[in-house]
């Protein structure tokens, strides 16, 4: 076991692709850290999304003592279902499977995420990962969100939207009997094989790319994002639904954000998060509007988690240096 002084806190983000725990001091030491794959209940199974969440505590608590954890937070995909009485108390079960005797609370992914990337208690979290969303937070609190609702309903500048436009895109093109460009081209190949004929145009050639997609969860459209990104600049399809992508999130961004705001923003989600040409023009039109906000990444939500609970266990001083010192230590300056 880790030697420890002090309690220590305890963060879980569960994400529809990956579940990931973390265990701090209250120096900002990470002394445990587990992974797992996704527990979203609204996507996974319930016993397959619990034994996510233990796989990942497993391995977080394996050199700590789980009754030196005083406080955790739980951020979730789908944090409502979690409070499902049935939901609720089989996650409490495995909580307590895990040796785990502190209490936890259970809020949103989107608010982890925007803690891990500043210590501030207000400002804008623009997320765009496979699905989509903007919200506001004040005093740590998620008060305004725009979409978020799912990629049947909306996510819109998400990666599902994304690789959606462009097999759109690609099956416009065979329908007026053009030839598809480099988008269209890297559409066809990647779902129907890298062998097939691209020149084999209308009808039989959009039943089949018609098929592919429908024989594959909805979901699985954001794959196809990498495409549109890879394009940019070499194809105008791949530019305008770029642009497009880029003017949804920024849209949401001005329905709960004021011109003249200086509130952080917290990018989150890996189209925004790493070099993409859609990061670029969402940075870009979020400087020129709002020029005083310091924009972050967040990429760890289970730190973001952690960091959540220490400091919500702390009492309230706006004097304390200590959150954002906590801050540092954690995800650095």
């Amino acid at each position: 076991m880790t030697n420890t002084d002090g309690p220590l806190a305890l963060g879980l983000d569960i994400g529809g692709t990956s579940t990931r725990a973390v265990v701090v001091d209250a120096s900002g030491r990470r002394l445990g850290s587990g992974r797992s794959h996704g527990a979203n209940v609204t996507s996974h199974a319930l016993e397959r999304a619990l034994d996510a969440v233990s796989a990942a505590l497993e391995q977080a608590l394996a050199t700590v003592d789980p009754a030196a954890v005083r406080d955790a937070v739980v951020g979730a995909a789908g944090d409502r279902n979690l409070v499902v009485p049935a939901v609720a108390s089989a996650f409490a079960e495995r909580w307590r499977r895990a040796g785990l005797t502190c209490p936890y609370t259970v809020v949103a992914d989107a608010l982890v995420a925007f803690v891990a990337g500043t210590p501030s208690p207000e400002g804008t979290l623009v997320l765009s990962g496979t699905g989509a969303l903007v919200c506001r937070a004040e005093d740590r609190r998620l008060v305004r969100l725009v979409d978020g609702h799912g990629w049947l309903l909306g996510d819109l500048g998400s990666g599902f939207w994304i690789g959606r436009e462009a097999v759109r895109s690609t099956l416009a093109t065979l329908d007026r009997y053009v030839a598809p460009g480099p988008l269209g081209v890297a559409v066809i190949q990647t779902l129907l094989g890298g062998e097939a004929d691209v020149s084999r145009l209308g009808r039989p050639l959009v039943a089949d790319l018609i098929l592919a997609v429908h024989a594959k969860p909805p979901v699985g459209l954001a794959a196809l994002a990498p495409l549109v990104t890879g394009n940019a600049g070499a194809d105008p399809e791949a530019d305008r639904i770029l642009r497009a992508a880029a003017d949804h999130l920024l849209a949401a961004v001005a329905q709960v954000r004021s011109d003249g705001d200086a509130t952080p923003i917290v990018l989150a989600g890996s189209l925004l998060t790493t070099a993409t040409p859609l990061a670029t023009l969402v940075r870009d039109a979020l400087a020129a509007r709002w020029p005083s906000a310091a924009v972050s990444d967040a990429t760890d939500g289970a730190a973001g988690a952690a960091w959540l609970a220490a400091v919500s266990a702390t009492p309230a001083d706006t004097t304390s240096d200590w959150p954002r010192k906590l801050h540092v230590a954690l995800f650095g300056p």
